[in-house]
């Protein structure tokens, strides 16, 4: 990890979910092309992302509302962070989201899965976009009770992403913690 992102992991870690560690225990790495889909308006994934990935990466922040999109947009120029793509889509609708069909190298579903009725597409729609060896990398909330987060009727087990994943021709490449009450899971596309 290069030295400045180190001081920023330590100076601006978030100890609910840190994106510098997740980021590393999933294998991001420069000059790749990711998106985050449902990204929400702090950016909190694709900010950091876009440091990692640099100059000849490309990260799309992708979501519905474009108040999200446009407070992305207005804090990665802040930052002085050029290679963030902001896309408005409805990702309940499979094809709908205008990133070229398999060319990214990673795809980012953070806190997004519980939150979507058709969570199904949702998924559908991440393994289109991924390229064949690309990452699906999911991170939801855990199924243990949490001081804070949604009720734990509405949260998703591993067992039910690990079978919509299967059923999407997906290979779990590994489960790691990606925070105090997350789990995560990285899916290779065959």
């Amino acid at each position: 990890m290069p030295e400045e992102l180190k001081v920023l992991k330590i100076s601006g870690g978030n100890t609910l979910l840190d994106p510098y560690s997740i980021f590393e225990q999933v294998g991001l790495g420069a000059g790749e092309k990711m998106a985050d889909l449902g990204c929400g308006a702090a950016g909190h994934f694709v900010l950091p992302a876009a440091k990692i990935v640099g100059e000849q990466g490309t990260v799309y922040a992708v979501d519905l509302l474009k108040s999200v999109l446009e407070a992305v947009k207005s804090r990665a120029k802040l930052e002085g962070v050029g290679n963030v793509k902001t896309v408005w889509s409805n990702l309940e609708i499979y094809g709908a989201t205008e990133i070229k069909e398999e060319s990214l190298d990673m795809v980012l579903l953070a806190n997004t899965l519980f939150q979507i009725p058709k969570r199904e597409e949702v998924l559908r729609e991440a393994v289109r976009l991924a390229k064949k060896g690309g990452k699906i990398v999911v991170v939801e909330w855990g199924l243990a009770a949490a001081p804070l987060g949604p009720s734990l009727d509405r949260r998703l087990s591993k067992d039910v992403v690990r079978q919509m994943a299967a059923q999407n021709g997906l290979t779990e490449v590994k489960e790691f913690k990606a925070g105090p009450y997350h789990y995560g899971l990285v899916f290779s596309k065959n």
